[in-house]
């Protein structure tokens, strides 16, 4: 299906006297952009500040991107492909794909709707196949339910055998599942018997790369079996080798005859068989053949020997008919016994993460490589590849399975290390006469997270990517997920060169609906990774969430302009060529409200802050003399909230019976100390401590998480007593009421003015709606 490109977000051309203060024009085009989530600014023309960044210092590694594992819903097909491919390959076949009408049958969902029409079993009683095919798209009456059951028997059924534990179950009590198969049908497809014009699927490896931080310590993953050479799957073919592996496993087994047509029969490595055979004198002192000591662990026979299949991860025996279901053929690779199968196949999923290159890239050789990849690949110079084409062809490649394009992209760079693209003051670049306006203009992404309007500045620590700018170099198709700020914040990104930067986004009060509709349409994903969107490591296709109701907007970012993304906005995209991006994070007044909700979001997820809110406030509130009026209004607001829920908390841990507490001083730990075990919040007004565990704390929240001592084993430690934080509260208000008395006349006047000239138009207007003006 053709991606249809969503409505483009608001664009919007600052004048010169606008754009001179951007804190005061953000808050003017709040209201509207708000609504979309992203907004773009294009600068008066003639803002043009020098690009400052060292690029012959500039070297990075990237993330390595394969564009399908990316799509949430792609990623679940390719998670149940490589497990089938997992599967098969413990007993010795390569997973083959075929073709039904000529293209590739997916796989994922012929399981899951015969498993939505009751599973196999009732799909053959009611002879639903038919039914299933035209589910899947394929014409009626062209017989195509017979082949996709075909298939399904070969291919799947032994595997949901297997996620069921039926295969691990004695004959007599699952017999009747088996009775399904037509003895015919299995002569006729076999198991794994491959078509000649199947495909052979080689495995992405998704579960084998989980658990890849995107840390700079981080160990680089495993390579994917998919860069691995394809000579590496385990294949046998029958010759020369084999045959003389065959006759000299069974001379070392002590069977004295050897059978021509059966010589691939009960293969296993040499070593092992060494290993099996000392095993098997050791159980016994009489001078029996080795293979006589071989039964099948269903049966108990030792019989047909031929049909005698040796497990090469427990060396435990099985005959081929008595597994469930049985085997048609001896497979020609490595094979493993029902129970090796399910220790190998049911480890546990954890998070799915990028992969670091393996090459460090100075700025030159990445645009080189970037422009070389699209010039190749869309075969016309990079600057004449229209936008559209490259948007529709993304979205083609993040939503196929049958097609593998893997991109890197520079990502999360450290401005502090290498400089940021905007001049700063005692910076390495030597600032001409006539661009030192640029270094303290407020659009210098060095200066807004920091400037007076930005609480963000009231926080001490540098923190990388919200408070100092974070560069990001693109090549086409590299991509940022969806995802959305720390602590919910704003963000503003520009594009300093390079080829246009594609961007989506969904407003913040979609964003419970954009969670809602990734977890219902991809739940796999989020079972063992609940806080997937939280890793930026998964992207859906717009057309997808809008036609789940999750409002979309879009923008092209060209050098030169700047996009903002405001509170806990969804947004994602990706570049469409080589370019060099700085972005940065910034929370203004109204943001604060938001901030204070986030951290309570996090507790909830068990999540970690980048930055203790409460510490923030309290901060602010101590020079309440010298605040901005409207700042100390909000901030007021904030630490009333604080103060009430910090009484009833520690009320309620006394009740507990942590009756014992001390002053200490929170924020002089780090961050990684001060974090309850449970919940994983920063603390700083207060915590719960026992000597039986130095160095462990917990929240108020969680004060019965701690250990097993009893609660009046606990100390509680406060930041400051509840009378030490009501004089600090009473400042602000003081502060702030001198703003609100203000604001109040102010909106007396303007609702009388309107009364005298007939305009009630302001009678909506409150002091916190004047404070957003």
């Amino acid at each position: 299906m053709e991606f249809l490109p969503p409505p483009e977000c608001p664009v919007f051309e600052p004048t010169q006297e606008e754009f001179a203060d951007p804190f005061a024009f953000i808050n003017k085009i709040r209201p509207i952009a708000e609504q979309c989530g992203i907004c773009k600014v294009r600068p008066p023309p003639n803002w043009q500040p020098p690009f400052a960044c060292d690029v012959d210092k500039l070297h990075f590694t990237p993330r390595i991107q394969r564009l399908n594992e990316l799509e949430a819903q792609t990623r679940v097909k390719l998670n149940f492909l490589d497990q089938i491919a997992r599967f098969w390959e413990l007993q010795g076949c390569t997973l083959k794909i075929p073709h039904v009408e000529r293209k590739l049958l997916d796989l994922f969902q012929l399981n899951k709707f015969v498993v939505e029409e009751g599973g196999f079993e009732v799909v053959c009683r009611d002879r639903k196949w038919t039914k299933i095919a035209t589910r899947m798209g394929f014409a009626a009456g062209k017989a195509v339910g017979s082949h996709i059951r075909g298939h399904f028997e070969r291919i799947l059924y032994p595997f949901n055998m297997f996620q069921s534990g039926t295969n691990l179950l004695a004959p007599d009590s699952c017999g009747k599942q088996f009775d399904i198969l037509d003895d015919k049908e299995v002569e006729k497809h076999g198991f794994m018997t491959p078509c000649v014009k199947d495909k052979e699927y080689i495995p992405h490896d998704i579960l084998q790369r989980q658990s890849v931080l995107l840390s700079e310590k981080c160990t680089p993953a495993r390579r994917a079996k998919r860069m691995k050479a394809e000579s590496a799957t385990i294949k046998t073919e029958e010759g020369t080798a084999t045959e003389l592996r065959a006759r000299t496993l069974r001379r070392r087994m002590g069977s004295t005859t050897f059978r021509q047509e059966k010589q691939t029969q009960g293969i296993v490595k040499e070593e092992q068989a060494e290993y099996v055979v000392e095993k098997a004198k050791v159980r016994s002192n009489k001078s029996k053949s080795p293979v006589d000591l071989y039964v099948c662990l269903i049966c108990g026979s030792g019989s047909d020997e031929d049909r005698l299949l040796l497990c090469d991860g427990c060396d435990d025996s099985y005959h081929t008919f008595c597994l469930i279901p049985p085997l048609h053929d001896v497979p020609k690779g490595d094979w493993r016994c029902p129970k090796c199968l399910a220790q190998e196949c049911r480890k546990p999923q954890e998070a799915f993460g990028f992969e670091q290159a393996s090459r460090d890239y100075t700025l030159h050789m990445f645009g080189e490589m970037a422009d070389n990849f699209k010039s190749d690949y869309f075969n016309m110079p990079v600057h004449m590849v229209p936008t559209e084409l490259v948007e529709k062809e993304f979205w083609r490649l993040v939503c196929t399975i049958e097609e593998d394009v893997t991109v890197e992209y520079g990502a999360d760079i450290a401005s502090k290390e290498f400089g940021s693209g905007f001049p700063v003051r005692d910076g390495k670049f030597i600032v001409k006469p006539e661009e030192e306006e640029y270094l303290d203009c407020g659009w210098n992404l060095n200066n807004m997270p920091v400037m007076e309007p930005s609480v963000l500045g009231h926080i001490t620590a540098d923190i990388c990517g919200m408070k100092l700018p974070w560069l990001y170099v693109g090549m086409c198709f590299s991509s940022f997920c969806w995802h959305i700020e720390d602590h919910w914040s704003y963000s503003i990104n520009y594009l300093h060169w390079g080829e246009p930067k594609t961007w989506y986004g969904a407003p913040g009060y979609a964003a419970e609906q954009l969670e809602d509709v990734m977890r219902e349409l991809a739940p796999e994903l989020f079972i063992s990774q609940p806080d997937l969107l939280h890793q930026l490591v998964t992207i859906m296709n717009p057309n997808t969430l809008m036609a789940h109701g999750v409002p979309i907007y879009r923008t092209n970012q060209c050098a030169g302009e700047f996009v903002i993304t405001f509170p806990r906005a969804y947004h994602s995209g990706f570049n469409q060529g080589f370019n060099f991006a700085e972005a940065v994070n910034f929370c203004t007044i109204d943001w604060l409200p938001l901030g204070r909700q986030c951290v309570d979001h996090y507790r909830a997820l068990n999540r970690y802050c980048v930055f203790s809110h409460d510490e923030m406030i309290c901060k602010i509130a101590s020079k309440a003399e010298h605040l901005d009026v409207i700042l100390a209004s909000s901030v007021q607001k904030d630490l009333a909230v604080i103060i009430e829920q910090e009484r009833l908390l520690r009320e309620a841990a006394r009740k507990m019976g942590v009756v014992d507490s001390e002053k200490i001083y929170l924020e002089l730990l780090a961050d990684d100390e001060r974090q309850c075990v449970k919940c994983k919040t920063t603390c700083f007004l207060s915590a719960v401590y026992c000597s039986c565990n130095p160095g462990t704390i917990v929240c108020l929240h969680h004060v019965l998480e701690l250990c097993t001592c009893a609660p009046n084993k606990y100390k509680m430690g406060y930041r400051y007593t509840l009378d030490d934080l009501y004089p600090i509260l009473n400042a602000v208000q003081l502060r702030a009421e001198s703003y609100d008395s203000w604001a109040s006349e102010v909106i007396d006047a303007l609702k009388n003015s309107g009364k005298k000239k007939g305009l009630p138009i302001l009678s909506h207007l409150t002091v916190d709606g004047l404070a957003g003006h």
